[in-house]
């Protein structure tokens, strides 16, 4: 194995990697829990391009030998985001839930191809995904099957807690909603 390299591309120039990461993507999503599809690679796809476009978007792309072997992307919270109303079994109040549209960076994918898993590679994407941004918090949802996964133990060590269950669109499954606040 190569040494692992780090790569950050920042907005619409993130939208062009979209072939680099793909099959890394389509990898870790069709194991369980997600058991994704073709049509759910391609609303991912849709999803993709449309996120590029948000502000403070960034993807890292974690390669080795050339090979992306993991990704982390994310944006920033919109202040006309539905983000805090999908939650299910909390109602948080409103100094919390207002976004400025610097306030908090969300994460929506950060994912390791099995074979780089517990190597520390998750850590330094999400490391290198956070590098240098300047917000209260970070949030971020994961599958509550994951909870018995080093995922959950990952979060917790880099300072994320569950403050609700979110339910994000209709036909979506749930997940834990987490949050870091880093200031």
């Amino acid at each position: 194995m190569a040494e692992v390299t780090y790569e950050r591309h920042d907005g619409p120039e993130a939208a062009g990697q979209l072939d680099a990461f793909l099959p890394a993507y389509e990898e870790v999503y069709i194991e369980p829990p997600y058991c994704e599809g073709p049509r759910d690679v391609a609303d991912f796809i849709d999803h993709y391009q449309a996120q590029t476009q948000r502000p403070g978007f960034r993807l890292v792309l974690a390669r080795d030998g050339g090979e992306v072997i993991g990704f982390a992307f994310g944006y920033y919270l919109a202040p006309d985001t539905r983000w805090w109303k999908n939650l299910q079994d909390v109602k948080l109040p409103d100094d919390f839930t207002c976004e400025t549209g610097e306030r908090t960076f969300v994460i929506i994918e950060l994912a390791v191809r099995k074979p780089w898993r517990r190597r520390g590679i998750a850590a330094a994407l999400h490391a290198r995904l956070l590098e240098g941004l300047d917000v209260e918090r970070v949030t971020l949802t994961m599958r509550p099957e994951l909870e018995a996964a080093p995922a959950q133990a990952a979060y917790a060590a880099w300072g994320y807690r569950k403050i609700g269950v979110s339910h994000p669109w209709e036909d979506a499954p749930l997940y834990n909603c987490m949050v870091h606040e880093i200031r």
